[in-house]
């Protein structure tokens, strides 16, 4: 009888053994992650480089377009609005150039942010998986889990739920 209470006992025990949650405040974290802030830092100083250079190209071709302007009363109308089309294409054309410019600086730093948040995402797995938790959650918005043991991911049976009344509609 003995033998039967301590096995119960033991049985109640492993079967009432919590699972091990923890959650990471994520706004905290990147903000006091160095790496995230040398990065965007560095974007800054990229992004302020950028804008003095648009601001001396548009400036250099204001000066440009304003004596074309007091040159143009002085020619006759044919000869100034075929000058004033090139004006117009070299405008859209510096337009273009600057615009890509721009779009490629964004896209740098974009690319430099995403393997940053997969970097943080890989630590915070490899820390749930040495210290034995079954999950880290975030504590900031969204409340989506940044780490979890496959065994408890619903994902594929949400899915097939989702997909299923999806084909009754």
């Amino acid at each position: 009888m003995k033998k039967l209470v301590l096995a119960l006992v033991f049985i109640g025990a492993i079967s009432c053994q919590q699972e091990k949650i923890a959650f990471v405040d994520n706004v905290k974290l990147m903000d006091t992650y160095q790496e995230k802030v040398d990065i965007e830092a560095k974007f800054k100083t990229r992004s302020d480089a950028f804008g003095k250079k648009r601001d001396s190209i548009s400036q250099a071709f204001q000066i440009e377009a304003q004596a074309f302007q007091a040159k143009a009363q002085k020619m006759a109308q044919a000869k100034a609005q075929e000058e004033y089309g090139q004006l117009q294409q070299r405008s859209q054309f510096i337009g273009q150039q600057l615009q890509q410019e721009e779009q490629q600086l964004q896209m740098q730093g974009q690319t430099e942010m995403d393997s940053l948040v997969s970097k943080v995402k890989k630590e915070i797995k490899a820390f749930g998986e040495s210290n034995g938790y079954s999950f880290i959650l975030t504590g900031g918005d969204g409340g989506s889990v940044l780490y979890g043991k496959e065994a408890h991911n619903v994902t594929d049976a949400i899915v097939k739920i989702l997909n299923d009344k999806y084909k009754k509609e």
